[in-house]
């Protein structure tokens, strides 16, 4: 299996805002006082028209779908928590916490990418788990290794385990499970996203090891990522809160490879990390500050990468 891919989903936002109904578990939020409604939703839209064009310009192929206008949905613009593409032509979709977000999943989307030549062979649904009030936010609480079918996931409100140990047993994922804390009004909080503190690139991966509290949990995590080939490139929880984590590998024009991350992510990374990651790929930044601010989520969440088999 491929790691990294050419094609992407994006979501246009219509009705960006501060989720009222995520800011339980995504201590990342925040509200930008004295802007109105219609003013962050243009600003978000600025802020994701203008990566849109970034990647664009590189030679990644970016499918963009506008949010549906009657639902009401402030987060439709990560639209990586509501389903994954695989490339066997599988498709799946995830139970989501925010009952505002399950609105955000879309039969429509599969119609498009079909119709751009995508092949779409089987849906499964996760969803159903709703009911009994448990969740797995797609390839947010996932971070896939899938070149090496190692699945890593961070256990929180939005990452069930035992739905996670079915994905796996579904896919043919070996499942490494951990709990990350970040330091939240001087308490320990789980990090509700494992994208967040994490990143799988092909050759290498960004993760704070120090949010894995637990030292037998950490070391597990980092004997997985080094016997699996990865260069670790270790960022703090400082960095973390500004997206450091949060982050993508996709490949451009002849193969090129781009690591996307926000303006915020790229400044907060030292010399040292910046030449890490550089052995790798080429930077691609982008100021993402409205979006990251009030939806607690940066450049990897906006961006739903397509493995699907092409006609």
């Amino acid at each position: 299996m491929k790691q990294v891919t050419n094609s992407v989903l994006m979501i246009r936002p219509l009705a960006f805002r501060m989720n009222e109904q995520t800011t339980a578990n995504n201590y990342f939020q925040k509200e930008l006082s004295g802007m109105l409604p219609a003013a962050v939703n243009a600003k978000a839209q600025q802020e994701f028209d203008a990566l849109v064009i970034q990647l664009q310009n590189v030679g990644i192929n970016v499918v963009v779908v506008d949010d549906n206008p009657e639902t009401d949905t402030p987060d439709s613009v990560f639209p990586n928590n509501w389903i994954s593409f695989h490339d066997n032509g599988d498709v799946v979709l995830y139970p989501m916490f925010a009952e505002n977000r399950r609105a955000e999943r879309r039969e429509d989307i599969l119609d498009i990418l079909e119709e751009k030549g995508f092949v779409i062979e089987n849906v499964v649904d996760f969803t159903s788990a709703e009911e009994d009030g448990v969740f797995l936010e797609g390839t947010g609480s996932l971070v896939l290794d899938r070149s090496n079918s190692i699945a890593y996931c961070a256990l929180s409100p939005r990452a069930n385990e035992e739905l996670f140990i079915e994905f796996c047993e579904d896919f043919d994922y070996a499942p490494v499970i951990f709990e990350a804390f970040h330091t939240v009004d001087g308490k320990q909080q789980l990090v509700y996203h494992t994208n967040v503190m994490m990143s799988v690139g092909e050759h290498f991966a960004i993760i704070c090891a120090d949010m894995i509290t637990d030292k037998q949990e950490r070391k597990m995590v980092l004997d997985n990522l080094r016997a699996s080939g990865k260069e670790i490139i270790l960022i703090s929880e400082k960095q973390v809160e500004h997206f450091a984590g949060n982050v993508l590998e996709l490949s451009g024009t002849d193969d090129k490879r781009y690591v996307v991350m926000s303006s915020a992510a790229v400044e907060s990374l030292n010399a040292a990390q910046k030449n890490q990651l550089e052995k790798h790929a080429s930077i691609l930044s982008a100021n993402l500050q409205t979006i990251e601010t009030c939806g607690g989520g940066s450049a990897r969440c906006m961006i739903a990468e397509i493995f699907l088999p092409r006609d």
